[in-house]
């Protein structure tokens, strides 16, 4: 496929859409504004409403766990895509309202990533990158 965002390409009988980061920051900031909803969100109500839809996600899986977790994740495969894009609206409110250039903050944080979990320490590991301290 190539580099067109607006390229589209059929996945068995879904659409994918290969949207730029800036392309659905202007859709929510459009269907935000053309509702007048900006009036509504401060800083903390949006934060307040991404951690709200982010419970929405995990309570997708409470109380299921091994291959109970994973038939029930691809039953409401739908459903988790819709939670998943709630957060995802949020966030790129979050940082368009913040003027945070969230590709480059991704990358920024990226590679802040590797230097706290190289490989040679990390890989395999779920261990937090403060008990690599331990370590000579």
């Amino acid at each position: 496929m190539s580099g067109d965002a607006s390229e589209r390409a059929k996945d068995g009988e879904r659409e994918s859409t290969a949207d730029s980061i800036q392309e659905l920051t202007a859709a929510v900031v459009a269907f935000r504004d053309a509702r007048d909803w900006k009036q509504f969100h401060t800083p903390k109500d949006t934060a307040v409403s991404l951690a709200l839809e982010t419970a929405e996600v995990l309570e997708l899986m409470q109380w299921r766990n091994g291959d109970e977790l994973e038939t029930h994740l691809e039953a409401n495969h739908d459903a988790l895509g819709h939670e998943l894009s709630d957060v995802l609206y949020w966030v790129l409110l979050i940082a368009h309202d913040q003027g945070i250039d969230l590709g480059r903050a991704f990358r920024d944080k990226l590679s802040l990533n590797e230097v706290k979990y190289p490989v040679a320490k990390s890989h395999g590991s779920a261990r937090k990158y403060t008990e690599f301290e331990d370590e000579s």
